[in-house]
């Protein structure tokens, strides 16, 4: 169970004339409507939508994850500008993260570091572990096999005319799969190399 959310009744359509393949995608075996959308029942009783079903990916354990919703909590900090959630076939869900260099150099003049590069930002230590924690921090209530175990930053934010934007500002999610493969696999390559030792 995926968590889409399925509809039946009058008002709903019956399927599409003289279209088997379609109606099959579409419904399921005992007739129920297929939304596309992925949803949850509050503590209220109330349906909310969560996220789209071909935004789901599937972990190598079988988890299914619903990114948009832990990329919106990952945003809510505000040393986050961009996040993206990867993980479909991987042991865990990591994030590609573009930071607010905005804020991080309010935060470095703070701290007395000396940082002024997006790509100092991004590969300092100190930066790297407290977007860890800033992560750590605002996904506290989502499930285990949900959490991001590992993040990269990003020195450049992604646009439509990079080709990670739609131009509605949705992710691109295969383009920016082709786009950080390196970074991706870095990021499940040392993972894989810590555990050996």
């Amino acid at each position: 169970m995926d968590g889409e959310i399925e509809a039946r009744g009058p008002g709903v359509m019956a399927g599409y004339y003289n279209r088997p393949e379609s109606n099959n995608e579409t419904f399921t075996d005992d007739g129920w409507f297929r939304t596309g959308d992925i949803g949850e029942i509050d503590a209220d009783g109330f349906l909310r939508i969560t996220d789209r079903k071909k935004e789901l990916f599937k972990t190598s354990g079988g988890k299914y994850i619903a990114p948009s919703r832990i990329e919106q909590m990952i945003r809510a900090s505000r040393f986050v500008s961009q996040s993206v959630l990867i993980g479909d076939g991987r042991k865990f869900p990591a994030a590609l993260i573009v930071p607010n260099f905005e804020m991080l150099e309010s935060y470095a003049r703070h701290k007395g570091f000396d940082l002024k590069t997006p790509g100092q930002f991004c590969g300092d230590s100190r930066i790297i572990d407290l977007i860890e924690r800033q992560v750590e921090a605002r996904t506290v209530e989502i499930s285990q096999y949900e959490k991001v175990k590992r993040i990269a930053l990003l020195e450049n934010e992604m646009t439509v005319e990079g080709g990670e934007l739609t131009p509605t500002l949705k992710l691109r999610r295969r383009v920016i799969d082709e786009k950080y493969k390196s970074v991706i696999d870095k990021i499940y390559d040392d993972a894989e190399t810590e555990k050996a030792n």
